[in-house]
C-alpha cells in the first residue's frame, strides 16, 4: 500500500477562522489471480475454444503485443496438446492503427513466428483461410481491439474472428464482447487492473490498484 500527501488551506478574509486540510492519497493492492489460478483459466479457454469449433477451418492465434503474445502462446500449447496438432501463432503490434495516433505510412502490423520484431508479411495471407482468435490481457475501452481488428483485416479476411481475454474489467465504450473470458472483474474507472506474467516481470499473478483519499483536519486558527 502506497500513499501520498498533500495540504490545501482555504483562503478566508481577516478575521475568519480557517483550517489546513491534509489529503493522502493510498493506493491498494488486491490480487485478483495468482499463477495456478491464471494456469487454470488459460486451460479452460483453451477447452471452450476446441469445443465450440464446429468447423474445419484450421486455427491461427492472434496475440495482440504486448502480453497478448504470451498468453496466445499458451493457449496455443494447450489446444496443441489437446487436438494433436500444429496451431500457428503470430504477434500483431496495433500501435500504427489506434485511434488516437495517425498511422505511418506502410506500418507493417504482423510478425510472424512470435517475434516480435515486424517482418514481411510472409505467411499471413494463410490467415485469410483460418478461423483466427486474437488474444489480449485485459479488455477495457475496446479500443485496444478496434485497433486489432482494423490491422488483422487490413491484410486478411479471415472467415471467423474471435476475442479472449484474461480479463474482462467493464467499461466499454464500443460495442465489443469477448468470445472467451478468463475472468470477469467489476472495477471502477478510477482502478487499475496490472497483469504480470514471468516473460515480462518478475512473478505472475493479476493485481487491481484502487487508489482513494483520505482527508484528516490537521490544525486552525483566525486569519490576520
Amino acid at each position: 500500500m502506497n500513499s501520498a500527501c498533500s495540504c490545501r488551506c482555504a483562503h478566508l478574509p481577516a478575521g475568519e477562522h480557517f483550517f489546513v486540510e491534509r489529503v493522502s492519497t493510498v493506493v491498494q493492492s488486491v490480487s485478483l489471480l495468482d499463477e495456478q489460478a491464471i494456469r487454470r483459466a488459460l486451460t479452460r479457454i483453451a477447452h471452450e475454444v476446441v469445443e465450440k469449433t464446429e468447423d474445419d477451418w484450421p486455427l491461427a492465434i492472434v496475440g495482440i503485443m504486448r502480453k497478448g503474445l504470451p498468453l496466445a502462446r499458451r493457449l496455443a500449447e494447450r489446444i496443441e496438446a489437446i487436438e494433436k496438432r500444429k496451431v500457428n501463432v503470430y504477434s500483431l503490434d496495433v500501435t500504427a492503427y489506434r485511434d488516437d495516433q495517425k498511422q505511418r505510412e506502410g506500418a507493417t502490423a504482423f510478425a510472424a513466428s512470435g517475434s516480435f520484431e515486424p517482418s514481411a508479411l510472409a505467411g499471413v495471407p494463410e490467415l485469410g483461410r483460418s478461423r483466427v482468435l486474437l488474444v489480449d490481457d485485459v479488455l477495457y475501452t475496446g479500443r485496444t481491439v478496434r485497433a486489432a481488428l482494423d490491422a488483422l483485416l487490413s491484410h486478411a479476411r479471415p472467415p471467423v474472428i474471435q476475442l479472449a481475454v484474461l480479463i474482462d474489467r467493464g467499461h466499454r465504450e464500443l460495442p465489443i464482447r469477448p468470445d472467451y473470458v478468463g475472468k470477469n472483474i467489476p472495477t471502477a474507472r478510477s482502478e487499475r487492473v496490472l497483469v504480470r506474467l514471468r516473460e515480462f516481470d518478475s512473478e505472475e499473478q493479476v493485481i487491481l490498484l484502487k487508489q482513494t483519499d483520505a482527508r484528516a483536519e490537521v490544525s486552525g486558527g483566525v486569519m490576520k
